[in-house]
């Protein structure tokens, strides 16, 4: 098991399969991190699902999410732009 760098409350949160923010940590718990996805809300993250964390940035691994989360990141960005979605055109999946 790799050692992640520490994560901070405020970091950018994304998908390993993409390249736009898809919501920010708002909490660390011991095994778990509060993300907050716009239009839908608070999720709790299993450690387990982060793969990278650096520059202020966690990425996460899809396989690893509650389908719920998954539906949220694919409408994250539903109120801007539709050429500037998160470049899903449906939940992701792994």
């Amino acid at each position: 098991m790799q050692t992640l760098s520490p994560i901070e409350s405020g970091y950018d949160v994304f998908v390993h399969d993409g390249d736009v923010k898809i919501g920010a940590v708002r909490e660390i718990h011991p095994h778990s991190i509060t993300v907050y996805v716009e239009n839908a809300g608070d999720f709790l993250v299993p450690r387990d699902a982060v793969i990278e964390v650096v520059a202020g940035k966690v990425v996460l691994a899809c396989g690893k999410l509650e389908r719920a989360l998954k539906l949220a990141i694919g409408h994250a960005h539903d109120a801007e732009d539709p050429l500037a979605r998160s470049g899903f055109p449906q939940a992701p999946e792994d």
